[in-house]
């Protein structure tokens, strides 16, 4: 017996594929709201209804989620050229809003809105947060996508004290197969082709796609409504995390460290005259903090567990190799 028919917002994605394999092997049915230009490479084998639609508009919002049980709202501008988008406050925060009146209009249904640990915070120094941390970045075109997703989550929470059942959830820098945009596995492949790593001081929490996905189903299922669950594993320091991915990659080069002012100010000039640097400049203001998190909470109230960062990586490599990422002429 089926426990329910789910909505879900961005379910061809790289972490909302494995929501939506996750939830049919619990049981669940699924409908994936889907743009007809979507590839949907990553769940064509999968047993899911599909709704064409946009989370921009909402009537088709309004009919894809009649007879629905849930909300998994995972659809966002993931990509890092798209990080400073004039889309983002229409997409990410217009878009949130009315899946959540959405949700409302069908009969109050629970939603679990899929932000980011961005939103959680970023700090200069090697300071562990949770999901009480207050967030401190800068309101600055650098930090657009993080204030972007915490003022959804602000509206989230608002919601929830009204009486609309929303649980948040926020996923670290998620790594593992089927990454075909290359949001995060890009890192690695920078880490491979390139003749020096040059990392600035910083650091992040990284987490593997099936249990983040794990975590997301969990939420939908004993998450608490108006509350935050950061979905991460092991806290690495860049520079760790550039020599691990180096060793089971079996590869030896040098890993230098260079300024956060003078890796601003590279990002900048790459910005500006459209000069290569082996980087996307817009992920450098994040790549120049640190985004440490505990992880109890989920741990404790959803029963999530996280696999450790070789664990995390060796797949995620093994992948990007047989994809021949790592060919210079492919990356």
């Amino acid at each position: 017996m089926s426990k329910g028919k789910i909505f879900v917002t961005g379910g061809a994605g790289f972490i909302g594929s494995r929501v939506v394999k996750q939830l049919l092997e619990n049981g669940y049915e699924v409908k994936c709201l889907l743009r007809k230009t979507t590839n949907t490479r990553r769940i064509d084998t999968l047993k899911f209804e599909r709704f064409d639609g946009d989370i921009t508009d909402a009537n088709s919002l309004k009919e894809g989620m009649k007879g629905c049980t849930g909300v998994i709202h995972l659809a966002s501008l993931s990509n890092w050229k798209d990080i400073k988008s004039s889309k983002m406050p229409m997409v990410v925060i217009e878009g949130s809003k009315k899946v959540l009146d959405a949700a409302k209009e069908n009969g109050n249904i629970k939603v679990v809105y899929v932000s980011s640990s961005t939103a959680i915070d970023g700090t200069d120094e090697k300071v562990i947060l949770n999901e009480k941390s207050p967030l401190t970045l800068p309101k600055n075109k650098h930090y657009t996508y993080a204030h972007a997703k915490k003022e959804v989550e602000e509206y989230c929470i608002e919601r929830s004290k009204a009486g609309q059942p929303i649980t948040i959830v926020n996923p670290t820098e998620v790594y593992g197969p089927y990454d075909y945009d290359k949001i995060t596995c890009g890192n690695l492949i920078d880490f491979a082709t390139t003749k020096t790593v040059q990392l600035a001081e910083g650091g992040t929490s990284i987490v593997y796609v099936d249990d983040v996905a794990n975590g997301i189903v969990a939420a939908f299922e004993k998450g608490k409504s108006g509350e935050r669950y950061i979905l991460g594993s092991d806290n690495m320091e860049f520079n760790d995390l550039a020599k691990v991915s180096l060793e089971l990659l079996g590869v030896e080069k040098p890993i230098k460290p260079i300024g956060r002012g003078m890796l601003m100010r590279l990002a900048w000039f790459s910005k500006t005259f459209g000069i290569g640097f082996g980087f996307e400049p817009a992920v450098i203001p994040y790549a120049v903090k640190y985004w440490f998190v505990d992880n109890t909470k989920a741990k404790e109230e959803l029963g999530v567990q996280f696999r450790g960062a070789r664990e995390i990586l060796e797949p995620t490599l093994k992948w990007v190799k047989e994809e021949g990422m790592l060919d210079p002429k492919k990356k």
